[in-house]
């Protein structure tokens, strides 16, 4: 498991806009486990407490990004890779994460073809499904 500022090995993003603070590797390659601790203080928290959506999709975007460094690591990478969002689909909030929740969140790559992967992610808050979302990435 990597936490606190060795998560800078995994992903290009940084302060004040890292949205992961723990990762772990999965059941396979393919498979990460990041965690978001939401501080009052984050970039993406609202009037009402809560992570916007798009603070959601954030932290799905770099869980990906955590897990595609995580894997070039293994390759001796000195840096971790830049990838691009080239799609959204089918983002679901089922409901906003407060203030001092943890994001739980779980990220797959699927099938790959010509510099594009298919990621999906959930994200869960004790348990509960809180957003689902699936990604086409592509990493440099």
């Amino acid at each position: 498991m990597m936490k606190g500022d060795d998560i800078k090995r995994l992903i290009p993003q940084r302060d004040p806009f890292i949205m992961v603070h723990e990762f772990a590797q999965g059941n396979d390659d393919e498979t990460g486990c990041t965690a978001l601790a939401v501080q009052p203080d984050n970039y993406f928290v609202l009037p009402d407490s809560t992570l916007a959506e798009t603070g959601l999709m954030e932290h799905i975007a770099q869980s990906c990004s955590a897990l595609a460094g995580w894997k070039a690591l293994d390759r001796q990478a000195e840096r971790p890779p830049v990838g691009l969002i080239g799609e959204v689909k089918r983002f679901e909030c089922l409901r906003r994460p407060k203030v001092g929740e943890t994001v739980r969140t779980t990220v797959h790559f699927g099938f790959s073809f010509g510099g594009a992967t298919l990621a999906t992610g959930e994200c869960q808050v004790d348990g509960e499904t809180i957003a689902t979302a699936q990604l086409k990435i592509f990493i440099q």
